[in-house]
């Protein structure tokens, strides 16, 4: 039977939850906060224009790493969202699929900010830079990590937080999580670019 043949409470509630109306109501607010956190990102980055200018493997490092943690960000909070409808999401170290996703993750980061770091390294050198392989690779790869642990850490909370306060997770997870680590990205990429380089 569909929401709208019984017209009981839980069904109205069901419609509400998929109108224009407050989706456009809970995404409005949401969206602006996150283009101002985008603001701050942006001032960051631009602190850093020389460093940048003058090790072009990093430059190609910047919107490679911030674009793949928001990759992993989306694909963990898609899984634990589903997760959450099907029944099957607990959050517990014991939950099986939990473990998965985070391995997942772990598993990921590790190949693709690896691969990502000797891409990055190789064009670089194509365009005079003079960073070596292996400090490239480092800062590709710690900073990478640590944007995995942030990517479960904020998938987890913006699931948990959203279901809690009666956000359709679907709306409000991915846009938080990926703006999140847009910002952090920079954050943590230069961190570790002051320590390595």
């Amino acid at each position: 039977m569909s929401s709208t043949d019984s017209g009981g409470d839980g069904d109205r509630e069901y419609v509400d939850e998929w109108s224009i109306r407050r989706i456009v109501r809970t995404m409005i607010p949401l969206l602006a906060a996150l283009s101002v956190l985008q603001l701050v990102s942006g001032t960051v980055l631009e602190t850093f224009e020389e460093t940048l200018v003058t090790n072009p493997a990093l430059l190609v490092l910047v919107p490679v790493q911030i674009g793949t943690a928001g990759n992993l960000a989306s694909i963990t909070c898609s899984r634990l969202t589903t997760q959450l409808y099907l029944g099957t999401y607990e959050l517990s170290p014991s939950n099986p699929d939990l473990r998965a996703n985070v391995g997942a993750v772990f598993a990921l980061a590790g190949t693709v900010f690896g691969a990502v770091g000797v891409a990055a390294w190789g064009i670089g050198v194509a365009l005079g830079g003079t960073l070596g392989l292996g400090r490239v690779l480092l800062v590709s790869l710690v900073s990478g990590m640590l944007l995995a642990v942030l990517v479960v850490v904020a998938s987890v909370a913006a699931v948990e937080i959203s279901y809690r306060v009666g956000l359709n997770p679907d709306d409000t997870t991915i846009p938080v999580v990926t703006n999140l680590c847009d910002v952090a990205g920079v954050l943590i990429l230069f961190a570790v670019v002051s320590v390595v380089v």
